[in-house]
């Protein structure tokens, strides 16, 4: 019971996150361009992303179950470490927090400066390719998180609920305000998706090279908390170097890192 909530908050956080930004992109084509032209490349985003998902879905559960957690566990601690050592970096104030606001009024003004041009039946061949590839850059690391833990908890439907829910309610969201999401605490997800998606690596990368874990799925409980509190320790650390260095709290300004 606690892995499966675990699995749904983990795979509901992370790909929010991605929702998000998506979400972004296409409010941006759509305000800046043509929605009609905007809500197509949306479409055609999520009809292509469903045929991978279609096609990848069987493959990845016939692989050997040992084989895929070692491999997958792998990728996730890439990925989860890359997320967690950005979001240490903003919270400890080395490295700018995510800004919606600011990525939106990015994506206004090249959509507001690009020519139109109509794409067969689409009226704004940039608005619709704008959204499309947002939709669909986006929506791969969604069809990622969904099918590898889905196929190492041994549970894709609870996986795919979990994101379908989260790309819904965000996209609705988005949708009904027709506004950038600047609210979601998204640097704050991040970190917590960063700590999620290594702790399943962790456990799974382990599981895959034949390690056994006390107490199975309930090690999750141990590891993620444990992993999270180192996390938050470097945090400490780095922002006690920072006022040692400089005599003064660091901010999120002081790195004058890009967004990202």
């Amino acid at each position: 019971m606690g892995a499966g909530i675990a699995l749904f908050v983990a795979v509901f956080l992370a790909c929010a996150v991605e929702a998000v930004e998506a979400t972004t992109i296409v409010l941006a084509a759509g305000t800046a361009r043509d929605w009609r032209s905007a809500t197509s490349g949306l479409v055609a985003g999520i009809l292509v992303l469903a045929a991978i998902t279609a096609a990848l879905g069987p493959a990845v559960t016939k692989l050997p179950l040992p084989a895929l957690r070692l491999f997958v566990g792998a990728l996730l601690l890439v990925f989860g470490l890359q997320w967690l050592r950005k979001a240490i970096l903003r919270a400890s104030g080395h490295k700018e927090l995510h800004d919606e606001d600011a990525i939106y009024k990015k994506q206004m003004a090249a959509a507001q400066a690009a020519s139109s041009q109509r794409l067969g039946l689409v009226p704004d061949g940039y608005a619709f390719t704008l959204s499309f590839k947002g939709v669909l850059l986006e929506g791969l690391e969604v069809v990622f998180i969904v099918l590898t833990f889905g196929a190492n908890a041994k549970n894709i439907p609870l996986a795919a609920l979990a994101g379908l829910i989260a790309v819904v309610v965000v996209g609705l969201a988005g949708l009904a305000i027709r506004a950038p999401l600047a609210r979601v605490p998204e640097n704050t997800m991040k970190f917590v998706v960063g700590i999620m998606l290594t702790a399943f690596g962790t456990f799974w990368g382990a599981e895959g090279a034949g390690a056994k874990w006390p107490g199975s799925d309930a090690a999750l409980l141990v590891i993620a908390p444990a992993i999270g509190c180192f996390a938050l320790l470097l945090v400490a650390v780095l922002r006690r170097g920072s006022t040692t260095a400089t005599g003064q709290p660091a901010t999120p300004a002081v790195a004058q890192a890009e967004v990202s």
